[in-house]
């Protein structure tokens, strides 16, 4: 009589599909988490380039919050302007699946400081394996990247030092070649630094009677053992002999190595001169009262 009866429920059993959903949703949960309170800065872009990845990380380097960078031009918005063009490079061509590891970028903060990062440029895909962003796994090298600046900045300074200093200033390898000669030792010798680089010292500038001596003090400083005070007799473009009062020192590189000997001199041609004068005139004197 077509009266409803009943009901009846034709049913499909998903506990296992659900368990997999939950699953899932765990697993993305722990891994948000992850990237959320991971120790290093981690920061995505979708495929126009807008923000939609900061963990608190990258906000507490930045100075800039989550909701205050999420959408924003990544490039435009928060790197360094030099820097731009090169960093938009590297993510377009995340974009097409060609990552990159250990680019150093510069964040502009909140405060107007500069922090210094080293990223990997990782393509984000979707379930189906589009491309759907880049994501930037980066390492906050600012404070070595600050040293590294300063050591340069104190290797510069140094080598203005040498190169201007008022005393002559020449060095070699540990094969005896010249690879420092500043300004005063030019002025002295009459030979440009150009003129002398990769040349030996001893053979080329050293006047032939003091070779083998001068040798065994570089030979010397090139074992560790330095030489204080040495008098020897340089060679000029001219033919002219220059007398310099030498400290041989002994370069060693960052390890410790010996990589070749510095001589600080000091121009005493003119005291050797004078001391020749006096010599001549007392000798001359002792003649005139023994006869």
């Amino acid at each position: 009589d077509n009266h409803i009866v009943g009901v009846v429920g034709v049913a499909q059993d998903v506990t296992e599909s659900s368990k997999n959903e939950r699953a899932i949703k765990a697993m993305a949960n722990e891994l948000r988490q992850l990237v959320d309170n991971a120790n290093a800065p981690i920061f995505g872009i979708d495929i126009h380039g807008n923000v939609n990845e900061w963990n608190a990380k990258t906000a507490e380097i930045t100075g800039y919050k989550k909701e205050e960078a999420f959408s924003k031009p990544l490039v435009a918005a928060f790197i360094v302007p030099k820097l731009r063009q090169s960093v938009q490079e590297v993510l377009d061509n995340a974009l097409k699946g060609n990552e990159t590891s250990n680019y150093e970028l510069e964040f502009e903060t909140k405060s107007g400081e500069t922090r210094y990062l080293l990223v990997n440029a990782t393509t984000r895909r979707d379930a189906e394996n589009k491309i759907v962003g880049v994501v930037g796994v980066a390492q906050d090298v600012t404070e070595s990247s600050n040293n590294e600046r300063e050591v340069a900045a104190m290797a510069n300074e140094l080598r203005q030092l040498v190169d201007n200093a008022n005393a002559p200033i020449f060095g070699i390898d540990i094969h005896g070649n010249v690879n420092e000669w500043n300004a005063m030792t030019s002025s002295i010798t009459g030979y440009m630094k150009e003129e002398t680089f990769g040349k030996p010292l001893v053979s080329t500038f050293i006047v032939p009677k003091l070779q083998k001596s001068v040798q065994e003090v570089l030979d010397n400083a090139l074992r560790g053992n330095e030489t204080s005070n040495y008098e020897l007799e340089f060679r000029t473009k001219s033919d002219e002999t220059r007398y310099l009062l030498v400290n041989a020192t002994t370069r060693r590189n960052a390890d410790g190595h010996i990589v070749g000997v510095v001589g600080v001199a000091q121009d005493v041609t003119e005291t050797w001169k004078r001391d020749q004068a006096v010599t001549a005139m007392a000798n001359e004197l002792r003649q005139l009262v023994d006869n």
